[in-house]
């Protein structure tokens, strides 16, 4: 698809603009400008206040102040390196102006003795003299027009004046031309937005800081338009995917029926809803790209093991992939149970299967024998082959990319794929990270898991804990005792658990055990295979329990330094008890002081169960970057929008961009027309290929 002829301008080369040379250019890469319509959206994130007065008398100092002044006698500087100094008097006050390293042939033009001149800069008190060093703009009194009474500040770096960037911002805006609106007229209308034009036009041209807020309605246009490209460039991905072609896997239910007699419970509405809406994808001829979304404790692996018997039932086979080993393995304990139930066969491919096991391992996947499969990274090795995977069942962690997700995807010529994440992710980040997929939440809690009583106890008062402890170990109870990573230093980390361990040994006698991430893997398995069988009562650990161990007699969890830890992570930590029928404690041991931050963590943890909730709150105060973990967050870089405030513009455009392309999936018509310049705009090249491959 070729660039639309109207915005040939805004695509031509920076130094077609006035003011900007190649040096400059290759500068502005830096800010991310490359052509300029990337001016347009570098939008300034401050202002100043250059409305003048008749004196510096009237001015807040120090602050920045525009005055008209005569210009008095020039005090070159006697030895180098001290100012040259100009004397200046405004309507009521003499002051001065400073300059370092200056020429004084420069200045004496600049400043002219006996000449009126407008001065704008900061001004600031010196032995109680006002001194205004280095003014930002002199002008000539019939120049003052040139100067906006409210000046954008904008984002820098080395290379790139404010002037050269505003003057720059303002060539790109003479040539950005009228363009048919891409937003939905009753919507535009509800929200009051302006045009594209105008609301591109005003943002560079603030008059006053409220005009630079995200909620200024030429801002949330913009944020809009971002948000509004970025879903259709996930919607457009979504019907692609969906293009390829799936398999239908069609069950009678059999083996499902079986696995649900055997539960002691019966599983909730929420789990239902997903299995059933999961069915529906497995049974359409459609690829699946499902996200399962359930809180800690909501039952996934039950819906994800209801959805692998899809697959078997359906002739096929099914594989639950895990980050680590240690997930895999007991993925692996949690499903066995209900395999035996239903009575097929269950096995585990990792990375120590070896030799004459591994082989017999791959023959029985290859004849069909093994029906599901538990494994990690190992499965995608070559010599791994399935008769026939219907079904990849993902357990994200986050550490899991779309590139793995098509790789798992070429396993099964066309495997239905599900990911389901523990984290409960706020809905913006969601749509942002996984507006591609389709989601299911569980948002139940099954019967009979208790609320986990939760306390904030001071370090202070560690004793008392480990007094409770032994009571509650007496009486034949469980614990967690999670330790900090201290620094990002695994020996000291390692430390600090290993003298908890001494401590609450001394303390509680040999039914305590210890596992951190410096131990050997088979260490660990046995350390934790002790706990799991009740051989010890406490388990001290670094955080690697964190993810998905279950030990439903653990019914306390003490978790040292908590304010150290993100909420997210103390959510999940959380989960790991209140797992069977006693009524189970989290205590959050923390040191005071605490600061304000760390105090809210703990006491929204204190007050809520609900994951979702939890990380709306985290969100807030983090940030989207930090809570998907920057590095792996594939989260798209916006430049207007937050997502963090902005959250709800996210829903209406995620809805906006479904309608669109379901009434017009090629973007044929004057509206999907005109959506396709907001893509050339804002880069969304990966939506372009895709309307051209389409």
């Amino acid at each position: 698809m070729s660039r639309p002829e109207i915005l040939y301008p805004l695509f031509a080369d920076l130094e077609t603009l006035e003011g900007v040379g190649p040096k400059t250019a290759r500068a502005m890469a830096g800010l991310g400008v490359e052509k300029p319509k990337d001016l347009l959206f570098l939008l300034p994130h401050s202002g100043i206040d250059r409305r003048r007065r008749a004196s510096l008398r009237d001015a807040q100092l120090p602050g920045v102040a525009t005055v008209e002044v005569m210009v008095g006698n020039h005090l070159p500087p006697r030895q180098k390196g001290r100012p040259y100094r100009i004397n200046v008097r405004d309507a009521e006050l003499d002051f001065q102006l400073v300059y370092f390293h200056a020429r004084g042939d420069y200045l004496t033009k600049l400043l002219p003795t006996g000449q009126r001149r407008l001065v704008s800069g900061k001004v600031e008190l010196f032995d109680g003299l006002a001194q205004m060093v280095h003014p930002d703009h002199v002008l000539r009194p019939e120049e003052a027009a040139e100067m906006p009474e409210f000046e954008p500040v904008y984002p820098l770096v080395a290379g790139v004046t404010q002037r050269v960037l505003a003057k720059a911002a303002l060539a790109a805006l003479a040539r950005t031309p009228d363009l048919p609106e891409w937003i939905d007229g009753p919507l535009k209308l509800r929200e009051g937005w302006p045009d594209w034009r105008d609301a591109v036009t005003a943002v560079h041209a603030p008059r006053t800081a409220a005009d630079l807020a995200a909620h200024a309605p030429y801002r949330q246009r913009l944020a809009y338009d971002e948000l509004f490209a970025h879903q259709l460039t996930l919607g457009l991905a979504r019907a692609q995917a969906r293009r390829g072609k799936g398999r239908s896997s069609k069950s009678d239910g059999g083996l499902q029926r079986k696995t649900l007699e055997s539960l002691p419970y019966a599983p909730t509405g929420a789990q239902l809803r997903a299995v059933a809406e999961i069915a529906a994808d497995m049974a359409s001829p459609l690829r699946m790209n499902r996200l399962l979304q359930g809180d800690v404790g909501a039952g996934k692996t039950l819906v994800a093991f209801l959805a692998l018997l899809i697959a078997v039932e359906a002739g096929g086979q099914g594989v639950m992939m895990a980050p680590t080993e240690i997930l895999a393995r007991q993925h692996l304990e949690s499903l066995a149970p209900l395999a035996a139930a239903a009575g097929i066969r269950l096995d585990v491919l990792t990375g120590r299967d070896k030799g004459a096991e591994r082989a017999a391992k791959l023959a029985a996947l290859a004849a069909g024998d093994i029906a599901v499969l538990v494994g990690t990274h190992a499965v995608f090795q070559k010599d791994v082959q399935f008769r026939d995977l219907r079904l990849a069942v993902v357990d994200e962690q986050h550490r899991f990319g779309v590139a793995q997700r098509m790789e798992l995807g070429a396993k099964g010529a066309a495997a239905d794929v599900l990911v389901m994440t523990a984290t409960p992710i706020p809905r913006s980040l969601a749509l942002a990270s996984y507006g591609d997929m389709d989601v299911s939440v569980l948002d139940e809690k099954p019967a009979g898991r208790k609320p986990v009583k939760t306390a904030m106890v001071s370090t202070q008062r560690i004793d008392e804990v480990v007094a409770h402890l032994r009571k509650a170990v007496a009486e034949g109870r469980q614990a967690y005792w999670v330790c900090p990573l201290v620094e990002d230093s695994e020996v000291v980390d390692y430390a600090s658990a290993e003298a908890r361990f001494e401590h609450l040994r001394a303390a509680l006698g040999d039914r305590v055990g210890l596992v951190h991430g410096q131990m050997p893997a088979p260490d660990k398995d046995a350390a934790m295979a002790r706990f799991v069988a009740g051989e010890t009562s406490v388990l001290v650990a670094t955080t690697v329990i964190e993810v998905g161990v279950n030990v439903p007699n653990a019914s306390i969890m003490v978790i040292e330094r908590a304010e150290v830890f993100g909420l997210a992570q103390l959510h999940q930590l959380r989960g790991r008890v209140g797992r069977g029928s006693a009524q189970s404690t989290c205590l959050l041991l923390y040191q005071a002081p605490l600061n304000e931050s760390g105090q809210k963590r703990l006491q929204t943890l204190r007050d809520t169960e609900d994951g979702f909730r939890i990380a709306e709150v985290d969100l807030a105060m983090r940030g989207a970057g930090d809570l998907i973990g920057t590095a792996q967050s594939g989260l798209p870089r916006f430049r207007v929008a937050d997502l963090e405030r902005q959250s709800a513009l996210m829903e209406i455009a995620q809805s906006d961009a479904r309608r669109l392309l379901a009434e017009d999936p090629a973007l044929e018509g004057p509206r999907g027309r005109a959506a396709r310049n907001l893509l050339w705009l804002l880069d969304q090249d990966r939506a372009i290929r895709l309307i051209s491959v389409g």
